[in-house]
């Protein structure tokens, strides 16, 4: 990559020469033309260029011998210095679509290697907080996007992306949709997110489809189509500024939580078998040794215990949720080895 680097700035330098080059061969001659041959600068400057561009203009005034000769000289070496004018465009421009092209490898490269990563559909304004998200929870995903300026967006920041329509089967396969285990839909038009949630759930039908629904009549048609959660943006903002009201302390509280160690009060999601082995909860000792609490579970069949006893019975398919500030989950993470 830094060859190729290195190649694009060597050829950038050969372009900038050339055209130093050619702006040195016009001032000469523009002077010569005037100082020595009597030309008013307008004229000087125009016979210079019918000369360096040998459009075979007759002269603005008669040239004696010597005038004749420089003239010829200056046709010559503006003929080669055009030459290596275009040479260097010529391969400063392979050598961009080069790069572009190893670049766009390496890409796919990478995305055919990846497993269990996310697919977001669109990076418009929710598509793009979702990536922000995963971002800071290094979780692997790729972008499908047909925006050119997005794309380019994406480029900068160096992140994954296929280019295309998520509609397509083709873009989806690019994206590497047979071994993702989530997917994220977040295209503006409901009958898109629906079409998405059905091709996928065909082509994996393990994966996990988190879809954004603009409309209320749509969120029957996404579970059909196989959508695990449907989000209304809309309406959740719209819930969430109400309950500022009826309950603004519990909601500021809510506000607080935070699943990333940025927040002052942090929520945690741990699936048992990754913990040391228990039967109960209370076996896996979590209080006395991080100061976190458990809050919540989750059995390996979806249903949820809030607040749950220490002596409840848990399974290696079950979650736990816990809850502490920002040094407890930094204390839970270091004693059971979480990056």
């Amino acid at each position: 990559m830094n060859g190729d680097v290195n190649k694009g700035s060597f050829l950038g330098n050969r372009l900038l020469i050339a055209i130093s080059l050619m702006v040195t061969l016009i001032g000469i001659g523009t002077g010569v033309y005037y100082l020595r041959y009597g030309y008013n600068l307008i004229d000087a400057f125009y016979m210079t260029i019918i000369t360096v561009a040998t459009v075979g203009f007759g002269e603005v005034n008669p040239l004696d011998n010597e005038g004749k000769i420089f003239t010829s000289f200056l046709i010559l070496i503006s003929i080669f210095i055009f030459a290596y004018a275009v040479t260097s465009v010529s391969a400063y421009l392979v050598s961009i679509n080069s790069v572009f092209k190893y670049n766009l490898r390496k890409m796919e490269k990478a995305i055919n290697e990846l497993q269990g990563h996310v697919i977001i559909c669109g990076y418009g304004r929710n598509g793009r907080q979702a990536a922000n998200k995963l971002k800071n929870f290094n979780r692997n995903f790729v972008v499908i996007e047909n925006n050119e300026n997005i794309l380019k967006e994406l480029t900068e920041n160096g992140l994954l992306f296929v280019e295309g329509n998520a509609t397509d089967d083709d873009t989806l396969i690019k994206a590497g949709i047979r071994n993702a285990s989530y997917l994220i839909t977040t295209l503006p038009a409901d009958t898109d997110n629906v079409f998405i949630s059905l091709t996928s759930r065909q082509m994996n039908p393990g994966i996990h489809i988190v879809s954004r629904a603009s409309d209320e009549s749509s969120i029957r048609k996404l579970r059909i189509a196989g959508a695990n959660n449907i989000i209304m943006p809309d309406k959740v903002g719209g819930d969430h500024m109400a309950s500022l009201i009826v309950a603004p302390d519990l909601i500021e509280f809510f506000d607080n939580l935070s699943v990333t160690t940025h927040g002052a009060v942090n929520v945690r999601e741990v699936l048992i078998k990754n913990l040391p082995e228990a039967k109960i909860l209370n076996d896996l000792d979590i209080k006395p040794l991080t100061g976190c609490t458990i809050i919540g579970y989750k059995s390996s069949s979806g249903e949820y215990t809030i607040n749950p006893d220490h002596d409840l019975k848990v399974t290696p398919d079950g979650k736990i949720i816990v809850l502490g500030n920002k040094e407890q989950i930094k204390k839970f993470n270091s004693v059971f080895n979480f990056s």
